[in-house]
């Protein structure tokens, strides 16, 4: 339950309710974004702020890739079935 988490945070720390709220949504955030999503960014981050070329972009962002976590995707009750039952 975020409320729990909420509550959680406030009590030990000296964040406020809403600065405790904007941290977990940041969280959910961060952790909800695709892999293209964060590809696309990574790469306009990177250009934006180092300018290097497109293939040191794209040795910089396979590098991160297997560091990170990603939403799971969404799936069907078919494609649920399929992967218990083959």
């Amino acid at each position: 339950d975020i409320q729990q988490l909420i509550n959680h945070l406030c009590q030990s720390s000296n964040l406020s309710v809403s600065q405790a709220q904007r941290i977990i949504d940041e969280v959910i955030s961060y952790f909800s974004e695709t892999p293209e999503n964060y590809v696309r960014r990574r790469h306009r981050e990177i250009k934006q702020d180092t300018g290097l070329a497109n293939a040191q972009i794209f040795a910089c962002i396979e590098a991160e890739m297997p560091q990170l976590v990603f939403a799971a995707p969404v799936l069907t009750l078919r494609q649920i079935r399929r992967i218990i039952y083959g």
